[in-house]
């Protein structure tokens, strides 16, 4: 008899790793994004627009690598992605040679369907393990943005010097970065992830029929109808939102405050530090709390981060603005995704998944592009007031979700 529990076990630690090098390379570009932006656009406001098209462009690419992983499988899929980021990343370099502000978005819209294929592997660590031990699993793929963030900063601004080195600009250094990252990850993915977790999925699904939905895949529309298939979207999808509207402007709010450049990696670290340090005990805390908790606890300290960001420039104030800030953002994805991932047969998994990562995306790229006039319009504190108001929404819903729920949150008796 096959064991799955040290199949889930080495595909979950696949996952894990792979995770921690693409954070990294993501992590590295996301803090130079904006500034890249503003140094090459035409206008000041268009600074986001690079980090507008990544995020668009993994939005538009999530439902499509849900369909493409059924067919060719998670592995071939993720490892695809991968690939499309090393190319991506060398058009990015070549781009800042050129000062082409048109290139390099075309490299980072590569590199935003790289994120949308990387980010289904927590489904794959999902779908690969009994219903009790999916909140862990989940939880422990994202923890790989813990060892992606240490990477991250201790290697972009060493590799900076050493690109200015060599005649490069020194914001070529996190693309370089990046670019060497995504291939090591697609390695590791190509030897590791085997057997597929698509095949695996389906034969775990097996030994735990009564808490699996089964039948004829439903339509995506029906799904979403459901009260805990709305609220984890919605918790995901609004998560990311209120994250990505301070996240992105805070590059360019430290560098009008004269911040050097160390500070911005600093507080940057700090956010991605707090979207993925907790998974050390977000998924053993929403195994036992359940899913609606772990939503609302997340949405109230995304409001939390919303309120203390604006109160100083300073970089220990800002820090912990933003280390909240991700610390609300990982209990609302990992809650979301665990309770979306419960309502779903095999059947319909990735393109529910990806659909879902559509929906994520694209609601991120908008307020990501939209977050640029708007701070140079306003301000920062203006943001902040705006994300803020958006993070009462999945706070809302959690709460009522909860009170209407007369039965556990999920189909055991963890998801309550």
């Amino acid at each position: 008899m096959t064991d799955y529990k040290r199949l889930a076990a080495k595909i979950t630690t696949t996952l894990f790793i792979a995770q921690s090098f693409a954070s990294a390379g993501f992590i590295a570009a996301a803090a130079i994004n904006p500034i890249l932006g503003a140094k090459l656009a035409s206008d000041r406001s268009l600074a986001t627009l690079p980090t507008a098209a990544y995020l668009l462009s993994g939005a538009l690419s999530a439902s499509a690598w849900g369909f493409i992983m059924d067919r060719i499988g998670r592995r071939n899929g993720i490892v695809s992605g991968l690939l499309i980021g090393v190319v991506g990343n060398a058009l990015v370099l070549f781009a800042i040679q050129r000062a082409s502000f048109l290139l390099v978005i075309l490299g980072l819209m590569m590199m935003g369907a790289t994120n949308s294929a990387v980010q289904l592997g927590r489904f794959a660590a999902a779908e690969v393990n009994p219903p009790d031990r999916r909140g862990r699993a989940i939880s422990m793929v994202v923890l790989g943005g813990v060892v992606g963030t240490v990477l991250a900063r201790v290697s972009a601004v060493p590799v900076s010097g050493f690109v200015v080195s060599i005649g490069w600009d020194e914001l070529a250094g996190a693309y370089f970065t990046t670019l060497v990252l995504f291939a090591l990850a697609s390695l590791i993915v190509f030897v590791g992830l085997r057997p597929d977790p698509r095949d695996v999925g389906k034969e775990v699904a097996k030994q735990y029929p009564e808490s699996t939905p089964h039948g004829e895949a439903r339509p995506i529309f029906q799904i979403l109808r459901q009260p805990a298939a709305i609220t984890a979207v919605a918790a995901m999808a609004l998560g990311q939102v209120v994250m990505v509207a301070i996240m992105v402007i805070t590059s360019l709010h430290m560098e009008d405050h004269q911040h050097a450049r160390a500070d911005i990696y600093t507080v940057i670290s700090a956010h991605t530090f707090g979207m993925f340090a907790p998974s050390i005990i977000s998924g053993w805390l929403l195994d036992k709390i359940g899913r609606g908790r772990m939503i609302l606890i997340g949405a109230s300290t995304l409001l939390l981060a919303c309120i203390t960001a604006p109160l100083s420039p300073d970089v220990l104030p800002l820090g912990i603005a933003l280390f909240l800030l991700g610390l609300g953002w990982n209990f609302c994805f990992v809650g979301g995704s665990t309770l979306l991932a419960d309502q779903l047969s095999p059947l319909e998994r990735s393109r529910t998944q990806g659909t879902n990562d559509f929906l994520v995306g694209l609601a991120s790229a908008i307020i990501s592009l939209s977050s640029g006039f708007i701070f140079d319009a306003t301000s920062y504190t203006m943001m902040a007031i705006i994300a803020g108001a958006l993070a009462l929404v999945p706070l809302v819903m959690a709460l009522s979700y909860m009170r209407k729920s007369a039965a556990p949150a999920s189909v055991y008796v963890g998801g309550k």
